[in-house]
């Protein structure tokens, strides 16, 4: 009787590591060796950027915040100081949705900022 070495499982497993590698460019989802590299590395990119996507779409509502209170005539900082001042409790996603979707609606909310920021001024 032959010897077998691992026999079916051996091949399972290579199948497994390559059924994840596919679509890979190049040697990288042919081989084992390299398609499990990649698997390894891709896994770090992967769990890289769910980190990254955080705070590059945090980045885009505070620039359309920015631009949407210049266009009214005020800062950023002053207008989320002001909002903070005065209770409204709305995350930059809402803000930045508002902004695109609602124009009145924000024009009320910078106006809300605006008081509440000229009332602190006004105390000081």
């Amino acid at each position: 009787m032959p010897r077998v070495r691992k026999g079916a499982a051996r091949a399972q497993g290579r199948k497994k590591i390559l059924r994840a590698a596919r679509g890979y460019f190049g040697v990288k989802h042919k081989h084992k060796y390299q398609a499990e590299n990649q698997l390894v590395r891709s896994g770090v990119y992967a769990f890289r950027d769910r980190r990254q996507r955080k705070r590059d779409f945090r980045a885009l509502w505070i620039t359309r915040i920015t631009a949407a209170c210049r266009m009214r005539g005020t800062r950023y900082s002053r207008f989320m100081n002001g909002l903070k001042l005065a209770g409204v409790l709305l995350n930059r996603k809402m803000l930045s949705q508002i902004a695109i979707d609602d124009p009145k609606l924000f024009d009320g909310l910078v106006e809300t900022a605006n008081k509440n920021a000229r009332a602190l001024t006004a105390k000081a």
